[in-house]
């Protein structure tokens, strides 16, 4: 039978280990005759972002193979989420942070299940001025094709690219974006996927998942039968009326209607404001 040894247990059993420098994991390190001390293993999260742009991380873990274990409802523990922050200000426009493979923090020896990057881009000078997308990976338990990982693993590399969607909400039709982000194919074009894939705990510990992002450099509208583009920019279509708040084109590339920028102003064309 399986035995668990709360924190301050491992504490009294080895008092000459100083307890900021380890870990007491319950069953995923307990022997027989008494609990061993080991560090969680961990991997890199490390995030090449566009500026305005940073990346933080939530991890979702499960009880581990043979754990069974209850929250704080006393109904059976299903996932538990640990959010991860970059571990020191955004830096050449690169972000980092560190996701162990186990956790105990939920009351008892949980695995790490999935991994969902969270993108934020900065399009405005508000605070408001944001959006989000996102990069998710799935943990695979099931052994790597490739060779166990060595000692000096090899970073694994996912590209990704960001594209702007504008579009005017409210009935003064004020400009507002929307971050859409992708995965980049070999080819290098922007694909239909999610960024992200398939990780292998066999090839995680000590080694580092890189997401490398862009930013097209041209924004699109975010619904494309509200828009014209001419070679001054994007004309935002009549619809019924100037009421009409969905103003679709439905073929009528003539009749257009002003918005206004973020800043306030009163424009024809996007992103210019005048023609």
């Amino acid at each position: 039978m399986k035995k668990h040894v709360s924190t301050e247990n491992c504490k009294q059993l080895l008092p000459t280990i100083k307890w900021g420098q380890a870990l007491c994991l319950g069953a995923f390190t307990l022997v027989v005759s008494g609990c061993s001390v080991t560090p969680p293993k961990t991997f890199t999260v490390r995030a090449e972002v566009p500026e305005n742009f940073t990346v933080t991380g939530t991890a979702d873990y499960v009880p581990g193979p043979g754990e069974s274990c209850t929250g704080r409802s006393g109904k059976p523990f299903r996932i538990g989420r640990l959010h991860f922050k970059p571990e020191q200000p955004n830096t050449a426009h690169q972000v980092e942070f560190k996701v162990p493979l186990t956790d105990t923090e939920h009351g008892c020896p949980t695995v790490l299940q999935e991994l969902t990057m969270n993108i934020e881009g900065q399009w405005g000078k508000r605070e408001r001025d944001m959006s989000l997308a996102s990069a998710g990976f799935s943990i695979s338990q099931e052994p790597s094709a490739l060779s166990p990982a060595t000692s000096t693993p090899q970073a694994q590399v996912f590209n990704g690219q960001c594209q702007w969607l504008f579009r005017t909400v409210g009935s003064k039709r004020v400009i507002r974006k929307i971050l859409q982000c992708r995965a980049v194919g070999a080819n290098g074009e922007m694909e239909k996927r999610m960024i992200g894939g398939r990780l292998h705990r066999d090839q995680l510990a000590d080694s580092t998942v890189k997401l490398v992002l862009s930013v097209a450099k041209e924004e699109e509208p975010a619904v494309g039968d509200n828009w014209v583009k001419f070679p001054t920019g994007w004309k935002r279509c009549m619809g019924e009326d100037l009421d009409d708040r969905d103003a679709f084109c439905f073929g009528n590339t003539t009749d257009f209607k002003n918005f206004k920028m973020p800043d306030g102003r009163d424009c024809t064309v996007y992103p210019n404001c005048t023609e």
